[in-house]
């Protein structure tokens, strides 16, 4: 057995099942033996950031980490953008990296580069591993360290000599350590604050918070003491819907946010930061909370938050509390013109039970979230740091994770150009996913932030740099091209139609919103 087997059979025995791939001329005894070894299921992609994205939406959905496979520096390279993503969801990730043989190092051959220093960014463990007898030992490693709270990516670097030598056979990947507790007199800290002034307290969530258990907790917490409770702006994942407590989000836009926390005097932090501005603007402050507001950090991310929030409720007297779950409540079709408050009714109206939700509509999807709210339970994922050409490769790694389970893609038109290769794999695994492109022909979401930042009055060559026009992009024919059915609507009826017509068809679907 060589050393890539090794490491094939130890990725399988320690639950890693799935790898999303992109391999080249080192990786090849990687791919033979992922042809020798049983259960492990290969998916291709056509760019490293649709690999990097699609394993960060299957772990946000299977629990679990993915693996995926790399070619050298370069692959890594492009894939990380949607690493990025990755590390600020606390998605959890195994990533292969292809090197040249140790011996082949000292010839700096054209694809020579620094793959370790590329991959730290992004990777909480990071290893080059030098012969194959060390190989299965360090992918065990890697596998332990992506699995440990709050969830982590670890990149394993495999020399193409370490590859083909002879192994030592599959190693056996030793547990994480469980998520540690916050501390009673932290507990007791919070609830005095809550005590003390409820109705200025506000909780911020983010996390395993927004599983169920935790917004239960939460909603428990808030019913009986009158505080609010609130998510970040941005979360990797949040199970929402009827039947569910309500978290909305802090607002993305600066005056937004800062009107919304303006009359809390106490902010309670339960895995989340402290509400910052997404980006700094001339005359406005970067901290979203009130001044001289009192910031307490309840519990890390890394922490047990369900076990913490469910303390709190014990502490405060929640328990049994009355919480006030979301009705079944279901917005009307729109008619006329196609707009976005159109197509959110028609999400809203149509949305299936246990859909899975990518959101990287950007400018469109600000206005989503409160129309599903009455929705059907499902679940709902985020860009989390801010590199656009997420959404397609989430939706795609959420639909491997979940097969029996709708996905609906909400998509940019500008972001979704980023990585829209992911239609093709999507067509290729037969993937239940419906692909919603808001076709706005431009980076809508940079124009306003032209004004944002304070630069007034653009000019051609600033409106050219934030247009998608000349020619205008064809999406129903780019997703035909890589074997994906789509449909252009550009009036509400033709958009509640289409929409209806691909949940209920399987395979994946496009459909281009031109707004």
């Amino acid at each position: 057995m060589n050393g890539a087997e090794s490491l094939v059979r130890t990725l399988v025995g320690g639950g890693v099942d799935v790898c999303f791939t992109n391999p080249g001329t080192s990786e090849m005894h990687f791919v033979a033996a992922l042809d020798r070894v049983e259960g492990m299921r290969c998916v291709l992609g056509l760019f490293e950031g649709v690999v990097t994205g699609a394993a960060d939406g299957y772990a946000r959905m299977a629990d679990k980490p993915a693996a995926t496979l790399l070619h050298l520096g370069p692959g890594l390279a492009n894939g990380g953008a949607n690493l990025h993503n990755a590390r600020r969801a606390f998605t959890p990730m195994v990533n292969i990296v292809g090197d040249h043989a140790v011996y082949h190092h000292q010839y700096d051959a054209p694809l020579t580069s620094d793959i370790e220093g590329i991959a730290r960014p992004f990777s909480a463990w990071v290893k080059t591993s030098p012969t194959a007898e060390t190989i299965a030992a360090d992918g065990a490693e890697a596998i332990r360290v992506a699995r440990t709270a709050p969830g982590q990516i670890a990149t394993l670097i495999l020399p193409a000599d370490t590859a083909w030598n002879e192994g030592t056979g599959p190693a056996k990947v030793d547990e994480p350590p469980p998520r540690e507790q916050v501390t009673r007199e932290a507990i007791r800290e919070a609830a005095e604050m809550l005590r003390k002034d409820p109705k200025g307290t506000l909780i911020l969530i983010t996390g395993q918070a927004l599983r169920v258990a935790g917004t239960n907790a939460a909603g428990a917490i808030a019913a009986k003491t009158g505080c609010q409770v609130l998510a970040q702006t941005s979360n990797g994942r949040t199970e929402r819907g009827a039947g569910r407590f309500s978290v909305d989000r802090v607002p993305y836009p600066v005056d937004q946010a800062i009107a919304r926390l303006k009359d809390f005097r106490q902010v309670i932090l339960v895995g989340a930061k402290g509400p910052v501005g997404f980006f700094a603007y001339p005359g406005k402050p970067s901290v979203m909370t009130a001044p001289g507001a009192n910031i307490f950090r309840l519990a890390t991310i890394d922490q047990d938050l369900i076990h913490t929030l469910e303390w709190l409720a014990d502490e405060v007297g929640a328990k049994g509390a009355a919480v006030p779950f979301e009705p079944a409540v279901r917005p009307g079709l729109s008619k006329g013109a196609l707009t976005v408050d159109a197509c959110a009714n028609a999400i809203g109206a149509l949305m299936p039970e246990n859909c899975i939700v990518a959101d990287e509509a950007v400018t469109s999807g600000r206005g989503l979230f409160p129309f599903t709210k009455g929705a059907p339970p499902h679940d709902w994922l985020q860009i989390t740091g801010g590199a656009i050409g997420l959404g397609l490769p989430l939706a795609l790694g959420a639909a491997v994770a979940c097969p029996d389970r709708k996905v609906l893609c909400l998509e940019g038109d500008g972001s979704g150009m980023y990585t829209v290769q992911a239609l093709w794999t999507m067509a290729r695994e037969g993937l239940n996913v419906v692909n919603v492109i808001f076709s706005n022909r431009s980076y809508a979401i940079l124009r306003g932030e032209l004004h944002n930042v304070g630069a007034h009055n653009p000019g051609r060559k600033a409106i050219d740099m934030l247009s998608l026009d000349r020619p205008d992009l064809n999406w129903v024919d780019m997703a035909r091209g890589m074997g994906v059915a789509g449909s252009r609507a550009t009036t509400a009826e033709e958009f509640n139609e289409q929409l209806a017509r691909a949940i209920a068809t399987p395979g994946p679907y496009l459909i281009e919103a031109v707004i």
